[in-house]
Protein backbone atom coordinates (compact mmCIF):
# COMPACT_ATOMS: atom_id res chain seq x y z
CA UNK A 1 0.00 0.00 0.00
CA UNK A 2 1.21 3.49 -0.81
CA UNK A 3 2.45 5.31 2.31
CA UNK A 4 3.63 8.45 0.53
CA UNK A 5 1.44 11.46 -0.20
CA UNK A 6 4.00 12.67 -2.75
CA UNK A 7 2.29 11.11 -5.77
CA UNK A 8 -1.02 9.83 -7.05
CA UNK A 9 -4.48 10.47 -5.62
CA UNK A 10 -3.24 11.28 -2.10
CA UNK A 11 -1.03 13.97 -3.59
CA UNK A 12 -3.89 15.36 -5.66
CA UNK A 13 -6.25 15.44 -2.68
CA UNK A 14 -3.82 17.59 -0.69
CA UNK A 15 -3.44 20.07 -3.55
CA UNK A 16 -7.17 19.95 -4.46
CA UNK A 17 -6.42 18.78 -7.98
CA UNK A 18 -7.25 15.84 -10.21
CA UNK A 19 -4.28 13.46 -10.31
CA UNK A 20 -3.19 11.07 -13.04
CA UNK A 21 -0.21 8.94 -12.01
CA UNK A 22 2.24 6.45 -13.44
CA UNK A 23 4.21 4.47 -10.87
CA UNK A 24 7.45 2.87 -12.06
CA UNK A 25 9.54 0.05 -10.61
CA UNK A 26 12.39 0.65 -13.05
CA UNK A 27 14.68 0.70 -9.99
CA UNK A 28 12.98 -2.49 -8.74
CA UNK A 29 13.43 -2.05 -4.98
CA UNK A 30 11.59 1.27 -4.73
CA UNK A 31 8.78 3.17 -6.39
CA UNK A 32 9.38 6.30 -8.42
CA UNK A 33 6.39 8.09 -9.90
CA UNK A 34 5.17 10.89 -12.11
CA UNK A 35 1.86 12.64 -11.42
CA UNK A 36 -0.04 15.13 -13.54
CA UNK A 37 -2.13 17.57 -11.47
CA UNK A 38 -4.97 19.61 -12.96
CA UNK A 39 -7.35 21.96 -11.20
CA UNK A 40 -9.58 24.33 -13.14
CA UNK A 41 -11.39 25.98 -10.23
CA UNK A 42 -9.84 24.86 -6.92
CA UNK A 43 -10.88 25.97 -3.46
CA UNK A 44 -8.44 28.67 -2.41
CA UNK A 45 -6.31 28.40 0.72
CA UNK A 46 -3.30 26.57 2.17
CA UNK A 47 -2.85 23.02 0.92
CA UNK A 48 -2.99 20.09 3.31
CA UNK A 49 0.49 19.06 4.57
CA UNK A 50 2.32 16.28 2.78
CA UNK A 51 3.64 13.32 4.76
CA UNK A 52 7.22 13.97 5.84
CA UNK A 53 9.62 11.55 4.19
CA UNK A 54 13.12 11.46 2.79
CA UNK A 55 12.09 12.17 -0.79
CA UNK A 56 11.91 14.95 -3.36
CA UNK A 57 9.32 16.28 -5.78
CA UNK A 58 10.48 17.76 -9.07
CA UNK A 59 7.68 19.92 -10.45
CA UNK A 60 7.28 21.12 -14.02
CA UNK A 61 4.69 23.85 -14.59
CA UNK A 62 2.60 23.83 -17.77
CA UNK A 63 0.76 27.11 -17.13
CA UNK A 64 1.69 30.41 -15.49
CA UNK A 65 1.25 30.67 -11.73
CA UNK A 66 1.67 34.42 -11.09
CA UNK A 67 1.68 34.33 -7.27
CA UNK A 68 3.52 31.27 -5.96
CA UNK A 69 3.29 31.35 -2.16
CA UNK A 70 5.26 28.44 -0.72
CA UNK A 71 6.04 27.25 2.82
CA UNK A 72 8.65 24.87 4.26
CA UNK A 73 8.36 23.78 7.91
CA UNK A 74 5.62 26.42 8.32
CA UNK A 75 8.00 29.19 7.22
CA UNK A 76 7.11 31.25 4.15
CA UNK A 77 9.58 31.39 1.29
CA UNK A 78 9.81 34.59 -0.75
CA UNK A 79 6.80 34.94 -3.04
CA UNK A 80 7.69 34.19 -6.65
CA UNK A 81 5.98 34.16 -10.04
CA UNK A 82 6.21 30.89 -11.99
CA UNK A 83 6.11 30.96 -15.77
CA UNK A 84 4.89 28.04 -17.85
CA UNK A 85 7.85 25.77 -18.59
CA UNK A 86 9.83 26.25 -15.37
CA UNK A 87 10.91 23.54 -12.94
CA UNK A 88 10.70 23.65 -9.12
CA UNK A 89 12.14 21.34 -6.46
CA UNK A 90 10.52 20.42 -3.14
CA UNK A 91 12.00 18.49 -0.20
CA UNK A 92 9.36 16.32 1.47
CA UNK A 93 11.43 16.26 4.69
CA UNK A 94 10.53 19.94 5.04
CA UNK A 95 6.75 19.50 4.89
CA UNK A 96 6.08 21.67 1.81
CA UNK A 97 2.75 23.51 1.57
CA UNK A 98 1.29 25.89 -0.97
CA UNK A 99 -1.23 28.70 -0.98
CA UNK A 100 -3.65 27.60 -3.68
CA UNK A 101 -4.91 30.76 -5.35
CA UNK A 102 -5.59 29.87 -9.00
CA UNK A 103 -6.06 27.02 -11.45
CA UNK A 104 -2.98 24.91 -12.08
CA UNK A 105 -1.64 22.31 -14.50
CA UNK A 106 1.69 20.72 -13.62
CA UNK A 107 3.62 17.46 -13.61
CA UNK A 108 5.54 16.26 -10.54
CA UNK A 109 8.18 13.52 -10.42
CA UNK A 110 8.61 11.71 -7.11
CA UNK A 111 12.03 10.34 -6.10
CA UNK A 112 12.62 8.89 -2.61
CA UNK A 113 16.13 8.86 -1.17
CA UNK A 114 16.38 5.13 -1.91
CA UNK A 115 15.88 5.83 -5.62
CA UNK A 116 18.57 8.52 -5.71
CA UNK A 117 20.97 6.16 -3.92
CA UNK A 118 20.34 3.43 -6.49
CA UNK A 119 20.91 5.88 -9.35
CA UNK A 120 24.21 6.95 -7.78
CA UNK A 121 25.26 3.36 -7.10
CA UNK A 122 24.50 2.34 -10.68
CA UNK A 123 26.67 5.21 -11.87
CA UNK A 124 29.45 4.21 -9.43
CA UNK A 125 29.21 7.74 -8.01
CA UNK A 126 29.18 9.06 -4.46
CA UNK A 127 25.72 9.11 -2.96
CA UNK A 128 23.93 12.44 -3.02
CA UNK A 129 23.64 14.35 0.25
CA UNK A 130 20.90 16.79 -0.76
CA UNK A 131 19.50 18.30 -3.93
CA UNK A 132 20.36 21.97 -4.41
CA UNK A 133 17.47 24.35 -4.91
CA UNK A 134 16.09 27.73 -3.83
CA UNK A 135 12.67 27.27 -2.15
CA UNK A 136 9.78 28.37 -4.33
CA UNK A 137 11.94 29.56 -7.23
CA UNK A 138 11.34 28.39 -10.81
CA UNK A 139 14.30 27.15 -12.84
CA UNK A 140 14.64 27.29 -16.62
CA UNK A 141 15.65 23.68 -17.30
CA UNK A 142 15.34 22.78 -21.01
CA UNK A 143 16.04 19.08 -20.35
CA UNK A 144 13.16 18.86 -17.88
CA UNK A 145 10.97 20.74 -20.32
CA UNK A 146 11.69 18.27 -23.13
CA UNK A 147 11.35 15.14 -20.98
CA UNK A 148 8.09 16.29 -19.40
CA UNK A 149 6.63 17.33 -22.76
CA UNK A 150 7.24 13.82 -24.10
CA UNK A 151 4.89 12.46 -21.42
CA UNK A 152 1.93 14.74 -22.15
CA UNK A 153 0.35 12.34 -24.71
CA UNK A 154 0.57 9.56 -22.10
CA UNK A 155 -1.35 11.66 -19.57
CA UNK A 156 -3.94 12.56 -22.19
CA UNK A 157 -4.62 8.86 -22.87
CA UNK A 158 -3.15 6.92 -19.92
CA UNK A 159 -4.87 3.67 -20.91
CA UNK A 160 -2.93 3.76 -24.19
CA UNK A 161 0.45 4.73 -22.72
CA UNK A 162 3.45 2.46 -23.20
CA UNK A 163 4.73 1.40 -19.79
CA UNK A 164 8.29 0.91 -21.03
CA UNK A 165 8.29 4.46 -22.47
CA UNK A 166 7.00 6.10 -19.28
CA UNK A 167 9.54 4.10 -17.22
CA UNK A 168 12.33 5.21 -19.55
CA UNK A 169 11.45 8.92 -19.31
CA UNK A 170 10.92 8.85 -15.54
CA UNK A 171 14.29 7.18 -15.00
CA UNK A 172 15.93 9.70 -17.36
CA UNK A 173 14.49 12.52 -15.22
CA UNK A 174 15.94 10.88 -12.09
CA UNK A 175 19.41 10.66 -13.63
CA UNK A 176 19.21 14.25 -14.88
CA UNK A 177 18.11 15.51 -11.45
CA UNK A 178 20.89 13.58 -9.68
CA UNK A 179 23.51 15.11 -11.98
CA UNK A 180 22.15 18.65 -12.27
CA UNK A 181 20.86 19.28 -8.75
CA UNK A 182 22.73 16.63 -6.75
CA UNK A 183 26.16 17.05 -8.33
CA UNK A 184 26.42 13.37 -9.25
CA UNK A 185 29.49 12.60 -11.35
CA UNK A 186 29.29 9.21 -13.01
CA UNK A 187 32.33 6.95 -13.09
CA UNK A 188 30.60 4.49 -15.39
CA UNK A 189 31.76 4.42 -19.00
CA UNK A 190 28.94 4.09 -21.53
CA UNK A 191 28.82 0.50 -22.81
CA UNK A 192 30.82 0.05 -26.00
CA UNK A 193 29.63 -3.41 -27.02
CA UNK A 194 25.93 -3.14 -26.26
CA UNK A 195 24.00 -6.21 -25.18
CA UNK A 196 25.30 -9.72 -25.74
CA UNK A 197 23.44 -11.48 -28.59
CA UNK A 198 21.52 -13.67 -26.15
CA UNK A 199 20.53 -10.64 -24.04
CA UNK A 200 19.39 -8.71 -27.09
CA UNK A 201 17.36 -11.66 -28.34
CA UNK A 202 15.63 -12.08 -24.95
CA UNK A 203 14.84 -8.37 -24.77
CA UNK A 204 13.46 -8.21 -28.30
CA UNK A 205 11.41 -11.37 -27.79
CA UNK A 206 9.94 -9.91 -24.59
CA UNK A 207 9.05 -6.65 -26.32
CA UNK A 208 7.55 -8.46 -29.30
CA UNK A 209 5.41 -10.58 -26.97
CA UNK A 210 4.05 -7.42 -25.31
CA UNK A 211 2.97 -5.27 -28.24
CA UNK A 212 0.80 -3.12 -25.96
CA UNK A 213 3.91 -2.07 -24.01
CA UNK A 214 2.77 -3.74 -20.78
CA UNK A 215 6.29 -4.83 -19.84
CA UNK A 216 8.42 -2.59 -17.65
CA UNK A 217 11.96 -1.40 -18.22
CA UNK A 218 12.91 -3.03 -14.92
CA UNK A 219 11.66 -6.44 -16.08
CA UNK A 220 13.57 -6.17 -19.38
CA UNK A 221 16.73 -5.15 -17.54
CA UNK A 222 16.42 -7.86 -14.87
CA UNK A 223 16.11 -10.53 -17.54
CA UNK A 224 19.49 -9.37 -18.85
CA UNK A 225 21.05 -9.10 -15.38
CA UNK A 226 21.50 -5.33 -15.68
CA UNK A 227 20.21 -2.19 -14.01
CA UNK A 228 17.51 -0.34 -15.91
CA UNK A 229 19.80 2.56 -16.84
CA UNK A 230 22.62 0.28 -18.05
CA UNK A 231 20.15 -1.85 -20.01
CA UNK A 232 18.64 1.18 -21.75
CA UNK A 233 22.07 2.44 -22.82
CA UNK A 234 23.23 -1.00 -23.97
CA UNK A 235 20.01 -1.64 -25.90
CA UNK A 236 20.44 1.65 -27.76
CA UNK A 237 24.08 0.79 -28.43
CA UNK A 238 23.02 -2.53 -29.96
CA UNK A 239 20.04 -1.34 -31.99
CA UNK A 240 20.41 2.40 -32.42
CA UNK A 241 16.98 2.74 -30.77
CA UNK A 242 15.48 3.00 -27.32
CA UNK A 243 13.31 0.02 -26.29
CA UNK A 244 10.19 2.10 -26.91
CA UNK A 245 11.34 3.17 -30.38
CA UNK A 246 12.20 -0.44 -31.25
CA UNK A 247 8.74 -1.53 -30.08
CA UNK A 248 7.02 1.08 -32.27
CA UNK A 249 8.92 -0.11 -35.33
CA UNK A 250 8.11 -3.72 -34.54
CA UNK A 251 4.43 -2.82 -34.24
CA UNK A 252 4.55 -1.23 -37.69
CA UNK A 253 6.21 -4.33 -39.20
CA UNK A 254 3.56 -6.56 -37.63
CA UNK A 255 0.88 -4.23 -39.01
CA UNK A 256 2.32 -4.57 -42.52
CA UNK A 257 1.85 -8.34 -42.35
CA UNK A 258 -1.78 -7.93 -41.30
CA UNK A 259 -2.46 -5.27 -43.93
CA UNK A 260 -1.98 -7.93 -46.59
CA UNK A 261 -5.21 -9.54 -45.41
CA UNK A 262 -7.94 -7.24 -46.70
CA UNK A 263 -10.54 -8.90 -44.50
CA UNK A 264 -8.99 -7.24 -41.45
CA UNK A 265 -10.01 -3.63 -40.88
CA UNK A 266 -7.55 -0.89 -40.00
CA UNK A 267 -9.11 -0.51 -36.55
CA UNK A 268 -8.71 -4.25 -35.90
CA UNK A 269 -5.08 -4.10 -37.00
CA UNK A 270 -4.47 -1.11 -34.75
CA UNK A 271 -5.70 -2.96 -31.67
CA UNK A 272 -3.95 -6.22 -32.61
CA UNK A 273 -0.61 -4.44 -32.94
CA UNK A 274 -0.78 -2.58 -29.63
CA UNK A 275 -1.94 0.85 -30.79
CA UNK A 276 -4.52 2.68 -28.71
CA UNK A 277 -6.83 3.32 -31.65
CA UNK A 278 -6.85 3.73 -35.43
CA UNK A 279 -5.79 7.37 -35.18
CA UNK A 280 -2.71 6.45 -33.13
CA UNK A 281 -1.93 3.62 -35.55
CA UNK A 282 -2.19 5.92 -38.58
CA UNK A 283 -0.03 8.59 -36.96
CA UNK A 284 2.82 6.24 -36.00
CA UNK A 285 2.67 4.17 -39.21
CA UNK A 286 2.75 7.31 -41.38
CA UNK A 287 5.72 8.72 -39.47
CA UNK A 288 7.78 5.54 -39.66
CA UNK A 289 6.72 4.21 -43.09
CA UNK A 290 6.30 7.56 -44.82
CA UNK A 291 2.80 6.62 -45.97
CA UNK A 292 -0.55 5.96 -44.28
CA UNK A 293 -1.66 2.36 -43.60
CA UNK A 294 -4.50 2.66 -46.11
CA UNK A 295 -2.20 3.99 -48.81
CA UNK A 296 0.37 1.28 -48.03
CA UNK A 297 -2.33 -1.38 -48.41
CA UNK A 298 -3.32 0.10 -51.79
CA UNK A 299 0.27 -0.27 -53.04
CA UNK A 300 -0.26 -4.02 -52.80
CA UNK A 301 -2.82 -3.93 -55.63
Amino acid sequence: MQDSSGYGERFGERLRAKATVFVSRSLRTTDIAVTELRSDNPEHGISAPLVREDAYLIGHHLVDYPVHEYFEDDRAAPVTSLKAGVTTLYDLKRSPQFNINKACHCVHFYFPRTALNIIADNAEANRIAELRYEPGVGIDDPVMRALTSSLIPAFEKPDQASRVFVDHVTLAVGIHVAKTYGGMISAVRPPTGGLAPSQLRRAQDALAANLHGDISLADLAADCGLSASHFARAFRQSTGLSPHQWLLRHRVEEAKHLLRDRQITLSEIALACGFGDQSHFTRVFSRLAGISPGAWRRTLD
